[in-house]
């Protein structure tokens, strides 16, 4: 699995000039599903995630993780972070997982982030989505499960 994970003041997610999702101060995660990957990177990614401290303490120091702050998550699906660039101008996204398994696995890492008592709002899988979001810091990390 690989997430773009965005620091920011708020986010949201608008489908049809509807808003699906929004957020306050937290994490904005891009989410991207690939071939092979189950419920254990999801896992493990969302304990990464979770435990990242990246805002800021008092002192000015990256110190303190999104429970620290009473942060909130806005989840993205987002299948084109398994783009292939290498042949082309056209990307290749084969790389991503099937829309079901990646479907199950993005809903699995949002319930898992309810279930440690964060506020978490979500696109709409498979739609075509206007995300906004105002980055704070900025601070933005990204995660693969094959380098964690």
């Amino acid at each position: 699995m690989r997430a773009v994970v965005q620091c920011v003041s708020e986010a949201s997610v608008t489908v049809e000039g509807r808003v699906v999702g929004a957020i306050g101060k937290g994490y904005a995660i891009l989410l991207g599903v690939g071939h092979g990957d189950t419920e254990a990177e999801a896992e493990r990614l969302w304990r990464k995630i979770a435990k990242m401290r990246v805002f800021e303490d008092a002192q000015g120091k990256t110190n303190l993780s999104l429970a620290d702050v009473g942060g909130e998550v806005l989840v993205v699906s987002q299948f084109t972070l398994y783009a292939n660039c290498r042949k082309g101008n056209r990307p290749s996204f084969t790389d991503a997982a099937e829309p079901a398994i990646a479907r199950r696995l993005y809903e699995h890492f949002a319930a898992m982030a309810r279930a440690d008592g964060f506020t978490v709002a979500t696109g709409e899988f498979g739609a075509m989505m206007d995300v906004a979001l105002v980055s704070h810091g900025p601070f933005t990390v990204v995660l693969d499960t094959d380098a964690l």
